[in-house]
C-alpha cells in the first residue's frame, strides 16, 4: 500500500476513549493508512454493505471490532463478516475488554482472526496498538478490499 492507496481500517468501538487512542496511535504510524469510525454495529454494518450514507465507502483491508456495543453487538457484526462471501477475507481482530472465555471462544468460533483484550493503562494500549501496527499493517499480507 502507498499513500495514494492507503491501508483502509475500519475501527468499530462505541468508546470515544478508545477510538481517540487508536486514531492517536495511527497518526504516528509509518504506514499509510486512513482510520474510518463506527460506533456501534448497526453503524459498521450499514459501511460494510455500503448503505446510506456509506456509499461511497471503500471496502476495508482491516477490521478492530469491539464486543460489547448498543444496537448491534461485535459478535453479529462478526458472524456477518464471516458468513459473507463478500466480506469473510477482511481479516477482523477483536479488540475488546472482555476477558470471559465465552467471549473469547464464540470469537474464534466465528472465525475472528485475533482476540485482543485492551490493556487499562495507556502506554499498554499504546503497546498493543503498535503490535497490531507492526503486525497487520507491516509484516501481513492484507486482502485488496
Amino acid at each position: 500500500m502507498s499513500p495514494s492507496n492507503p491501508i483502509e481500517i475500519l475501527v468499530v468501538d462505541d468508546n470515544p476513549g478508545d477510538v481517540r487512542l487508536i486514531q492517536e496511535a495511527m497518526k504516528d504510524s509509518k504506514v499509510s493508512s486512513r482510520l474510518h469510525v463506527a460506533r456501534d454495529g448497526a453503524e459498521a454494518l450499514a459501511f460494510l454493505w455500503r448503505e446510506e450514507p456509506y456509499a461511497q465507502a471503500p471496502r476495508p483491508h482491516l477490521v478492530l471490532l469491539d464486543l460489547n456495543m448498543p444496537r448491534v453487538g461485535g459478535l453479529e457484526v462478526l458472524r456477518t463478516i464471516k458468513g459473507s462471501p463478500e466480506l469473510r477475507m477482511i481479516p477482523t481482530v477483536i479488540l475488546t475488554s472482555s476477558r470471559g472465555e465465552k467471549d473469547i471462544q464464540g470469537c474464534y468460533d466465528a472465525q475472528a482472526n485475533a482476540y485482543l483484550v485492551k490493556p487499562t493503562d495507556l502506554a499498554s494500549f499504546s503497546g498493543l496498538l503498535s503490535s497490531i501496527e507492526a503486525f497487520w499493517l507491516t509484516l501481513a499480507t492484507l486482502p485488496a478490499g
